[in-house]
């Protein structure tokens, strides 16, 4: 709405109009301006503040994560694999593994079943008849039920997005020969005994026992039929269905390639390795401190007004100091390990002057030439012996109140942008109580500039009268 002031002086009074209600409007609002200003510019600060610990505790606990995975190599086993050709075979180690050195030799892989149907001539748009279409791989059988006006295509669609095909590891494709187009299953599952057959419609029914003849009518399977995994470790011959083998006690391999394939696998302690998991949770940790110690930095007061200003943007909050000192006592908890029970014994420390942690890499080789037992209980520090005792489960513990859905930061920041909300309404009313004051004034100035001007000209209108009676009586 625009201002009626009038910028011009008062015609009848020669008052500064605009400027007197301008200065009577600001008077009478000035005080719940400022606190509005002012705490929307808090809550504002704030809501940066809690978006800012958001994302330094999702680093923190992405981190946890990646370090604790049980489906990723141990992060922090006392022992480590070394394979002497990496394209050949890969290796890793859990806690229970041992120092020893072991001669591999690959016999061949373990192979999976690839089936094809007869050639249709034309293409994946062959029109495919209605029925069930079953898969039987390993005993097990699925269906899938085929709809009139099916095509080659469809029919691989939808083998390719059936939950039950994807869960079991088979897949389909097309693939077109002189013959015509086939449709091609794959599965992820190896083994001797694997092999796939499929029945149920006509032009699709295969035999995945028997291999393909290459005719147009002719189905079955390509290349060869699935095979166990061949190898042998110092010469005892082993066999699996799988790639990923655990032929040596707490070490896992995974064959890469086939057929005269050789790597010697060294198992040694993994002071290394451990070393880089320890480096890797400290600069997490530190990456968390630091950002609270900047959230929760005090403010600096003026020398000579004494005014305090500046300061992190959740200075004075009880939040961030309770988490600090969750965290801070989840790293002085003693772990489940007997020989080794705090970081200090790893070469890690608490600085005192801002909380973060230091690692003495130094340290903690030292620490671990002289007892070379201590590697073991690493692993049981940090991953715990039981889901709920490592050090990382118990630092994930302190997070998860605080980010979990409806947690306490999600309902600081509800609260947050609601009082923002509130401001915000606050400021309209304001607004239009300054536009509303602002009219008021400004019409009552002008009706007392419009009676002033009418006052004046009474004046002057008398005042001549008499000038003229004078000059009657003078002459």
């Amino acid at each position: 709405m625009a201002s009626p002031i009038t910028t011009s002086t008062g015609l009848g009074s020669g008052l500064d109009i605009g400027s007197i209600v301008t200065a009577l409007v600001a008077s009478d609002t000035a005080a719940q301006k400022s606190q509005i200003t002012t705490q929307t510019a808090d809550v504002a600060s704030k809501l940066s503040g809690i978006g800012q610990l958001q994302s330094a505790m999702a680093a923190y606990q992405a981190a946890l994560t990646k370090l604790g995975d049980p489906q990723q190599p141990p992060q922090f086993p006392a022992y480590g694999a070394t394979s002497s050709n990496a394209t050949t075979l890969s290796a890793t180690t859990d806690n229970t593994a041992v120092p020893g050195t072991y001669s591999i030799v690959v016999g061949q892989l373990a192979t999976g079943s690839k089936i094809a149907s007869a050639a249709f001539a034309g293409g994946a748009a062959s029109a495919i008849p209605t029925g069930t279409l079953t898969i039987s791989q390993n005993g097990t059988a699925h269906n899938l039920t085929v709809p009139s006006g099916a095509t080659l295509q469809s029919v691989r669609d939808a083998i390719n997005a059936d939950a039950g095909m994807k869960t079991a590891g088979i897949s389909a494709n097309i693939v077109t020969d002189g013959n015509g187009s086939r449709l091609v299953f794959g599965s992820s599952v190896t083994g001797a005994g694997s092999d796939m057959t499929v029945s149920g419609i006509a032009g699709l029914a295969i035999d995945g026992t028997q291999k393909m003849d290459g005719t147009a009518t002719g189905s079955g399977y390509m290349g060869a039929i699935a095979q166990d995994a061949k190898f042998t470790v110092d010469g005892l011959a082993i066999t699996s269905k799988s790639n990923t083998v655990t032929p040596v006690g707490g070490m896992s391999m995974t064959l890469l390639a086939g057929a005269g394939a050789t790597s010697i696998v060294t198992v040694a302690q993994n002071t290394a390795g451990l070393q880089t998991s320890l480096q890797t949770f400290v600069t997490a940790y530190n990456a968390l401190m630091t950002t609270l110690n900047t959230l929760t930095a005090p403010g600096v007061a003026d020398p000579t007004t004494g005014v305090v200003s500046g300061g992190g943007a959740m200075n004075g909050d009880s939040l961030p100091r309770t988490l600090i000192a969750s965290l801070r006592t989840q790293l002085v908890t003693p772990g489940p390990g007997s020989q080794l029970s705090v970081l200090s014994q790893l070469g890690i420390k608490t600085q005192q002057t801002d909380g973060t942690l230091s690692f003495d890499a130094t340290s903690f080789s030292s620490a671990m030439t002289k007892n070379a037992q201590l590697g073991s209980q690493v692993q049981d520090m940090f991953t715990g012996t039981n889901s709920t005792n490592g050090l990382l489960a118990r630092m994930g513990a302190v997070l998860t109140p605080y980010t979990q859905t409806g947690g306490i930061l999600a309902t600081r920041s509800s609260s947050l942008n609601q009082q923002q909300s509130d401001l915000s309404n606050q400021q309209a009313d304001l607004t239009q109580r300054t536009s509303d004051l602002t009219a008021q004034l400004t019409a009552k100035y002008n009706a007392m500039d419009l009676v002033v001007g009418q006052l004046k000209a009474t004046a002057s209108s008398i005042t001549s009268f008499f000038a003229s009676l004078n000059a009657q009586k003078s002459g």
